[in-house]
């Protein structure tokens, strides 16, 4: 068995931590009707007794309300953070004080912390796994595989985490189904477009206290993520450019009105770099020789491994930190390069960053509830390898969350129904 102590075990007042990671999630709880709707579910069938899920998530407030609606249907949780700088040590703190749930997750940690956290959740023998980046489901099946036979499923929150997935799959080395959360549209139009937009954005802003207004952002890829930040970007009057390697993405940022262009032209011209390809080595040693004098450079894929930040260090002569969250690195001829979060997830990383607005992550952890209850009642139907979320679930969140908007709409006819389904209704 593990010796990682829980986060309860590892802070001095752990009474005030619990009480402050309470109230932030009594606050995002306010703003997520999806999440009450499915909780009041679970908490009156219990589908999740003697289930005991594994979980590596960015560890805020919206994340411990999808925590604690697991643990009120039944399940024993065991849960640590899945970028070193995204937890929120009272929040951590608040959900190891429920019954249900053990939380590892402490902000800050070093490499080694991180995957001993880790390596404390599987030592619970999940049955069920719930991922943002794909490391715990990397890990088990790396290092405890002896455990895949009992693991009923996952779910897979994040772009990177499926993309590592489906290469795992490719290869036949996936033993086990995973629902590709990210994948879906209550995923994708909502949290990838306007929840990365924003966040990002945001967390940029106010750690840098500067504007948008004016600035040439410089946005590598042209995927949900992309599009989020660069519409932002656009609608606070910064003047965007997209670089892309696939041709069709890069034509539709180009129809949409965008610049697009090569980085190693973009380099020369832009104010803000953010990066949100989840591929290395988007930014490197020939951009960095290019750039102006105060660019800030930050990243919105989930790895720090867009922005070569060796490089960088040994490209510099000075490196300090200039404000908090704000790392400055200067060159032999006098300019500075700015990097924030330290080329982690701006949006969570940053030392005031609160990640996606709590109603975007609402719908999207509304689908990873309901992914971990469909492989519970039906998990037998699924092969192991990587499996869409299916419809009828997507469905039912967006359902769910028109009704506690009170927005009304149509609906097909059975007449309608029936020449959708048909083949032979022609001119």
């Amino acid at each position: 068995m593990s010796d990682y102590q829980r986060i309860s075990e590892q802070l001095d007042d752990i009474a005030n931590a619990r009480e402050e990671g309470r109230r932030k999630m009594d606050w995002a709880a306010q703003h997520m009707p999806i999440l009450e709707h499915v909780r009041d579910e679970f908490t009156a069938d219990r589908p999740f007794e003697g289930e005991r899920i594994g979980m590596a998530m960015h560890v805020e407030a919206k994340t411990a309300m999808l925590v604690e609606t697991l643990a009120e249907g039944g399940a024993e949780v065991a849960i640590t953070g899945c970028n070193p700088l995204s937890t929120h040590d009272d929040v951590s703190a608040a959900l190891d004080s429920h019954d249900n749930i053990t939380s590892y997750a402490k902000r800050g940690v070093d490499d080694e912390g991180y995957y001993a956290a880790i390596e404390a959740v599987i030592d619970h023998k999940p049955t069920i796994t719930v991922d943002d980046g794909m490391d715990l489901v990397a890990a088990i099946h790396e290092d405890y595989p002896e455990l895949i036979e009992t693991i009923i499923g996952g779910a897979e929150e994040t772009t990177t985490g499926v993309h590592r997935l489906r290469a795992m799959d490719e290869d036949g080395a996936l033993e086990y189904p995973v629902f590709a959360v990210n994948d879906t549209p209550m995923k994708r139009l909502f949290d990838n477009v306007h929840g990365t937009g924003e966040s990002s954005l945001a967390s940029i802003a106010m750690t840098t206290n500067l504007s948008w207004a004016g600035k040439t952002v410089v946005v590598a890829g042209y995927g949900y993520c992309g599009k989020g930040v660069a519409k932002k970007a656009s609608g606070q009057n910064a003047n965007v450019i997209v670089t892309e390697v696939e041709p069709r993405r890069a034509l539709e940022a180009h129809m949409e009105g965008y610049e697009v262009m090569p980085m190693a032209e973009a380099a020369a011209v832009g104010d803000v770099f953010l990066t949100t390809t989840g591929n290395r080595d988007v930014i490197v040693d020939e951009h960095f020789e290019k750039m102006q004098d105060g660019v800030l450079l930050a990243n919105a894929g989930h790895f720090d491994i867009e922005i070569d930040l060796d490089a960088l260090a040994e490209r510099s002569v000075d490196h300090y930190e200039a404000r908090d969250g704000v790392d400055a690195y200067e060159m032999a001829d006098g300019r500075r390069l700015n990097v924030i979060a330290k080329g982690r997830l701006v949006n969570l990383a940053a030392p005031i960053s609160l990640g996606h607005p709590v109603e975007v992550m609402d719908q999207s952890f509304g689908v990873q509830a309901a992914c971990v209850r469909e492989l519970v009642d039906n998990g037998d139907d699924y092969d192991a390898g990587v499996h869409d979320v299916p419809d009828e679930l997507d469905t039912e969140i967006a359902e769910i969350k028109l009704e506690a908007e009170g927005v009304e709409f149509d609906s097909l006819t059975d007449t309608q129904r029936e020449y959708m389904d048909s083949w032979d209704q022609g001119t």
